[in-house]
Formats: structure tokens, sequence, C-alpha cells
């Protein structure tokens, strides 16, 4: 006879269940109700979702079947999925967030290790977006955790370019970002019916960034990418005050005219007292059948942008690396898979891998960041 499921066991199958949305074991976050074992070795166990039409229902089914049918003597699961009572929602929004009643900034508190990276650029059409999900992308298969912000409200395209078509699920005053390729995402494009244009003035704007740092539940974050629209308006004034921590990472192309339009987008940093990581020359040249360079859009132009920002920053700003102009790059965004798993072994993915190795280099801590320290008299 084969031996009868102890209920130990199968609460020990059940911790080793993640939650796909907040990462961390069903039977620490209240998920997990009653768990029934009949004279036939087969088990019932109660799920409590978040929301009802929670989406990843199916995600938690498939997984506890599995859990579970591992443990000895189990001839069968039966999952039965219910809901969180509100009382539930805000016991889980209290351990997940703890006992604040107003939503915080978890980057813009002093004892935040996440790196925080704000992708600009002066103009328009130089790639910013197609940089920011292959380098998430890269970062989150090096192990590290991984969110991306789509900070571009009025031409948001990152969910595209990671294919999340998801939606996001709030419970009680938090919203669960969907994840794609293991980065987890957030775009005013999720919130938007269609193709509708969002139409909104400097304050919205404001208002908009504030939510996505502090409503939606990031988790222990590595690393956050941020996709801003191009320019020094609204929205790169609002990071600077929301998380005055976070660094510059500049996207030019080799033209001579968007250069210097890049360089103003990084000198926002003497006014706004943030760091310029470095820069990134996108479009380089177009490699040819016969193995060479044509520079569709000339040359120099990322490291012009390096070397005028050392010279106003008055700090080294180096630059990190040129990415060739490739049709693949453009057609992974369009398919929603990032060309870094694609083909890793492209030119324009090797550079992206590289500078992804460099952003990967630079570990979690405090330096550079006020430590909130008196100096006492002896």
């Amino acid at each position: 006879m084969p031996p009868e499921p102890v209920l130990s066991q199968i609460r020990a199958a059940l911790a080793t269940v993640n939650d796909p949305e907040i990462r961390r074991p069903i039977t620490d976050i209240g998920m997990v109700g009653d768990i029934e074992i009949d004279g036939s070795g087969r088990v019932g166990v109660q799920i409590f979702l978040t929301v009802a039409g929670c989406p990843m229902k199916d995600t938690l089914t498939r997984d506890v079947t599995g859990a579970v049918s591992a443990v000895a003597g189990v001839a069968g699961v039966d999952v039965r999925l219910d809901v969180m009572s509100p009382e539930q929602r805000k016991q889980l929004q209290t351990l997940l967030r703890g006992d604040n009643p107003e939503p915080e900034i978890p980057f813009a508190k002093p004892n935040s290790l996440t790196r925080v990276y704000a992708v600009a650029s002066g103009k328009g059409g130089v790639g910013k977006s197609s940089v920011t999900v292959n380098l998430a992308v890269a970062l989150a298969e090096r192990g590290l955790s991984v969110g991306v912000l789509d900070a571009d409200i009025y031409g948001f395209s990152i969910p595209r370019m990671l294919g999340v078509t998801g939606k996001p699920t709030q419970v009680e005053r938090m919203i669960m970002p969907p994840q794609a390729h293991g980065v987890k995402v957030i775009s005013i494009g999720m919130f938007t019916p269609g193709n509708t244009p969002v139409v909104w003035r400097g304050p919205m704007l404001h208002r908009a960034l504030q939510q996505f740092l502090a409503d939606v539940f990031w988790g222990d974050l590595d690393v956050l990418l941020m996709d801003l629209p191009p320019g020094t308006g609204d929205i790169a004034i609002s990071l600077a005050q929301l998380v005055p921590s976070a660094e510059i990472l500049v996207v030019t192309t080799p033209q001579q005219a968007a250069a210097e339009v890049a360089e103003r987008a990084g000198s926002i940093a003497t006014q706004t007292h943030q760091q310029v990581v470095g820069v990134i020359e996108n479009m380089s040249w177009l490699e040819l059948p016969d193995g060479t360079r044509m520079d569709v859009f000339g040359t120099g132009g990322g490291q012009v942008v390096a070397d005028a920002l050392t010279r106003t920053l008055g700090t080294p700003v180096p630059l990190l690396g040129q990415v060739p102009l490739e049709p693949q790059l453009r057609q992974s965004g369009d398919d929603g898979v990032p060309l870094v798993l694609t083909d890793p072994v492209s030119a324009a993915a090797r550079a992206l891998l590289g500078i992804a190795d460099a952003l990967a280099a630079r570990q979690r801590g405090l330096a550079g960041r006020s430590l909130s320290l008196t100096p006492v008299g002896r």
C-alpha cells in the first residue's frame, strides 16, 4: 500500500509555490486555506486569490497541483479557488507594505539599495525604448531582480516591446505589475483602452509618475529602469524630485545634431544633482553583407556627448557602448521578445549585453547616498 500523505509534507510542498505576481511563497502571504485528505490519498487544497478573475489563477492552479502531486502517497489533487475577503487583503497589504497609511516611494528612502537608471535622450527616435527593454532583460538573465517603468506617458511603447498583454492587478491600494521575460513592467498603456492617446498636462504627469513609483508593489528590486520621454520636460524634473538618487543613462545616435540635443538631456544633472552613469550610442553603423560598415548617421556622436558631459559635470562620463543598426533589433521589439533573447550572438545584442555587464557590475549599495548622519562635538 502506498504511504498516506502527511499534512506537514503537503504544507512543505505548498511553501515551494510562489505567487506569480508577488514572488513570495503562497503559505507566507495567506493564500492557502483548508487542506483535506480523503482515504484514497486525494488532496483538496483551498487557494485564496487576491482578486476575483486573477489573471494568474491558471498558473497558480498548475503550480499547486504539481507541487502537491510530488508528495509521496498523493493520488490526486483538487484545487479550489476562492477570493480573499477585504480583511484578508488588508492583512496582505500590511504584510507587504507595513503599517504606513500612505504609499511611499521605496526607491527614495535613504536605505534603498535599488539602483534606479533613468534612460534619457534629447530627442525621439534614437532607440531609447529598445535599449531599455534589452538592458532590462539582459540584467534579469544575469539573475537580478529588475523592473521597468514606462515613464514616456505620451509615447508609451514598453508593453509591446516586452510582449506584455496582461493587466495590473490591484490589491487594496497596491498595484501588482505584470511580468514578462522575468521583468516587472508598468506603463500607462496598461490603463488606456486600445491605442487611445493620453492628453495630460504637467500636474497629471507628475501624479502618474508618483503613483507608478509608490502604488506599484515592485518588491525588492536590484535595478529599476525608467524609460523617460525625450527632452528635459515635466517627467525629467518630477523624477529628480521624487527619486533624487536616480542615475541617468543618455542614449544618442552618432549624428552630431542628435548628439548636441542629447548633451542637453544629460546636462540636466547639473541642476538636479544627479549622476550620469554613461552614454550609449545607438544605430552606430550598418554592417553590409560584404562585412564593411556604412555610417548611416555619421560617426562619433556618442563620444562627443560623453566628453562634453565629462567637462560639464566635472566627473568622468564614459561611452558605455555602441549598438549597431540591425533590422532584427526593430523586429524583436515589434514581436515583443527582445533581441538579447532571440539572437544573443548578433552584433547589436552583444553590444547591449556588454553594457548590461557593466551595469550589473555596479553593485547595490549606499555609495553616493546621504546616510543622514549628524556630526557631534567632543
